[in-house]
C-alpha cells in the first residue's frame, strides 16, 4: 500500500509565503532542495540570484524585452525539468549562460520576418544607448564571451557579471584567489585582443570597468515571480498528477470527494487561464495589424538604403581611379611635410622641449599607476619631483615591459626611503620595552617621528621574535609580504641598522644590500636598479 502524503507536500505555495530559504544556501544545495521536495520557494531564490544574468545575456541577442523575457523563462523552465539529472559539480552561473546563448540563437532563427527583426534592433538600439565604449563592446560582448574556454568564461561571469569577490571566484573554480586573479587577468587580455581585431580599441582596465557597469542590468518587476510560477509548473505537473492517480486507488469515498472538489476548482482556474489566453491572442492579432503601415515603412526605407549603397559604391570606384593619379600629389605632401618640420625644430627650445617631454613621461607613469592601483603602494607618497624625473628620464616606455621596469624602480626607492623610517622606529620600541622585539609590525606606529599609513605597516611582517640582544648587528627582523611585480620586484628586508632585498621570481636567488643608518643620520636612496 503506497502511504499517503498530505496535500502540503505538492501544493504549489503562495507567493510571499513564509517559506524562505537560506541566503547562506548554494546554489546546488538549493536546487537539491527543489527536486528532492518540491520547494518552489528555493527555486525562486535560484531564479533571484541569476535571473539579471540570463536577461541581460537574452537581450543582448534577441534586441527585444518581449523576446528576452521568453527566452529567460525558457531558460529557467529547463532548469526545473532537468534539474534531477545535472551533475553534481555543475556550476550553475555557467550552465545558465551556456543554454541562454543557445535558446536566443533558437529564438532569433525563428524569426519569420526579417523587417521584424529590424524594427526591433531599432528599438532595443533606441533603449539601450549608453557611453561610446559600450555601444561598440555590447554587440560583440557574447561572442567575445563564447571564444574563451569554459574556465575563463566562468570566472569572467562571476568576477564582473555577478561582481563576485576573487576568493569566491577563486573557491568556485577550485583554485587559490591569487590563482583566480591571474586568470581573470588573462581572460581579460584575450578578450581585448578579440575586439581590437575588429576594430574596437579599449584598455584593460576599460574593458573591465565597462563589462562590470553594463553586462547585466536589472530585469523587468514582476519577472522573477512568474518564471518561478512557470518554471515550477512545468517541473512538478507530471510528479503530482503521478501521485494523485496512485492515491486515488486507496481512498476513502469521503477523500475521493474531496479531490473531486479540488480537480473542480483546478478545472475551473484552467478555464480562467484559457479565457485570459484567448483575450491576449486578440490583443496580439490587434498589434499585428497596427504593425502592418510599419512593415511597409520599413520596406521604403530599405529600398532608400539599397539606393544609398549603390550611390556610395560608385564614389568608391571614383575615389579608386582618382588614388591612381596622385603620386605627384604624395610628393608635394612630403616635401611640405618635410619643411613644416625643419621649420618647427627651428622655432623650438631644445631644452623646453626635452622638459616637456620629460613631463610627459612623468604624467604617464602617474596615469597608469591609476589605472592599475594594484601596482600602487603607500610607500611611493615619500618620493618627491626630482626622483620622479630622474627614474622617468631613463625609462623605456613604449612597450609594457618597460613601463613594468620604471614602476618597480619607483617602488625599490620608495622602499628605500621607507625602510630607514621604519629601522628607527624599531630601534625606539627595542629601547622602551627591554629590548623585546614587536609580535606584529603594527605596534612600531607609536614610534615614528611623522605619522605613518597603516596600509604601509602592513606590507611588512616580523621574521624574527625574542630578545634582539640575542640577533647579529646587521641581521634582518622584518620583510615584505610580497612582491607587487614577481618579473621585476624584490621583496625589502629591515633590521635595527640596515636594509637588504632578496629576489623573487625571475630574480629568485638574487640579493643586495640596501643601506644602512644610525637613529640621528638618514641614508639617501639609490635611484635605478
Amino acid at each position: 500500500m503506497i502511504p499517503r502524503r498530505s496535500e502540503k507536500s505538492w501544493r504549489i505555495p503562495r507567493v510571499g509565503s513564509d517559506m524562505l530559504p537560506d541566503m547562506s544556501d548554494t546554489d546546488l544545495e538549493l536546487l537539491a532542495r527543489y527536486t528532492r521536495q518540491h520547494a518552489e520557494d528555493a527555486f525562486a531564490e535560484i531564479v533571484r540570484r541569476h535571473l539579471g544574468l540570463v536577461y541581460s545575456a537574452a537581450i543582448r541577442q534577441v534586441r527585444s524585452p518581449q523576446l528576452a523575457e521568453e527566452v529567460a523563462q525558457s531558460v529557467f523552465v529547463d532548469l526545473a525539468r532537468t534539474a534531477p539529472r545535472l551533475k553534481p559539480g555543475t556550476i550553475l552561473t555557467a550552465w545558465l549562460y551556456e543554454v541562454t546563448r543557445r535558446t536566443a540563437i533558437d529564438v532569433v532563427r525563428r524569426e519569420a520576418s526579417r523587417q521584424l527583426r529590424e524594427q526591433i534592433a531599432t528599438e532595443m538600439n533606441a533603449m539601450n544607448a549608453t557611453a561610446a565604449d559600450w555601444a561598440h563592446i555590447e554587440p560583440l560582448l557574447d561572442e567575445a564571451m563564447h571564444a574563451l574556454d569554459d574556465t575563463d568564461r566562468t570566472a569572467v561571469l562571476l568576477r564582473y557579471f555577478e561582481n563576485k569577490s576573487l576568493r569566491e571566484v577563486g573557491a568556485t573554480l577550485g583554485t587559490s584567489e591569487n590563482a583566480a586573479q591571474k586568470r581573470l587577468g588573462r581572460a581579460v587580455e584575450r578578450l581585448r585582443e578579440f575586439f581590437a581585431k575588429r576594430g574596437v580599441t579599449v584598455g584593460t582596465s576599460g574593458l573591465v570597468v565597462v563589462i562590470s557597469a553594463n553586462a547585466v542590468q536589472a530585469a523587468p518587476v514582476g519577472l522573477v515571480v512568474t518564471i518561478s510560477t512557470a518554471a515550477t509548473l512545468a517541473g512538478t505537473t507530471i510528479t503530482t498528477a503521478t501521485a494523485i492517480a496512485t492515491k486515488t486507488l486507496v481512498m476513502t469515498a469521503t477523500q475521493k470527494a474531496l479531490i473531486a472538489a479540488v480537480l473542480a476548482a483546478a478545472v475551473g482556474t484552467g478555464i480562467y487561464e484559457a479565457r485570459q489566453a484567448s483575450r491576449l491572442r486578440d490583443q496580439v492579432q490587434a498589434l499585428q495589424q497596427q504593425q502592418a503601415p510599419l512593415a511597409e515603412q520599413i520596406h521604403q526605407l530599405q529600398r532608400e538604403w539599397d539606393n544609398a549603397t549603390q550611390k556610395l559604391a560608385s564614389l568608391v570606384d571614383e575615389t579608386a581611379k582618382a588614388k591612381n593619379d596622385s603620386t605627384e600629389l604624395l610628393k608635394l605632401r612630403s616635401a611640405v611635410t618635410q619643411l613644416k618640420a625643419a621649420s618647427t625644430q627651428k622655432q623650438n627650445d631644445p631644452t623646453e622641449t626635452a622638459a616637456k617631454a620629460l613631463l610627459g613621461k612623468i604624467n604617464f607613469l602617474k596615469q597608469r599607476l591609476e589605472q592599475m592601483p594594484d601596482k600602487n603602494i603607500p610607500e611611493l607618497q615619500y618620493l618627491n619631483d626630482d626622483i620622479w624625473a630622474r627614474i622617468a628620464q631613463t625609462a623605456k616606455l613604449d612597450t609594457d615591459a618597460g613601463v613594468r621596469q620604471a614602476l618597480s624602480s619607483l617602488r625599490d626607492v620608495a622602499k628605500q626611503i621607507f625602510a630607514p623610517k621604519m629601522g628607527k622606529a624599531l630601534q625606539k620600541y627595542v629601547q622602551a620595552n627591554n629590548s623585546q622585539l614587536p609580535t606584529d609590525v603594527s605596534q612600531l606606529k607609536p614610534y615614528f617621528d611623522s605619522p605613518v599609513d597603516d596600509a604601509a605597516l602592513a606590507r611588512y611582517q616580523m621574521i624574527k621574535a625574542g630578545n634582539a640582544g640575542d640577533l647579529q648587528p646587521d641581521e634582518m627582523i622584518m620583510t615584505e609580504k610580497a612582491a607587487v611585480d614577481d618579473d621585476y620586484d624584490t621583496l625589502s628586508q629591515i633590521g635595527l641598522n640596515a636594509r637588504s632585498s632578496q629576489g623573487v621570481g625571475k630574480n629568485q636567488g638574487k640579493s643586495g644590500s640596501g643601506g644602512s643608518w644610525s637613529p640621528g643620520a638618514s641614508q639617501p636612496p639609490v635611484v635605478g636598479k
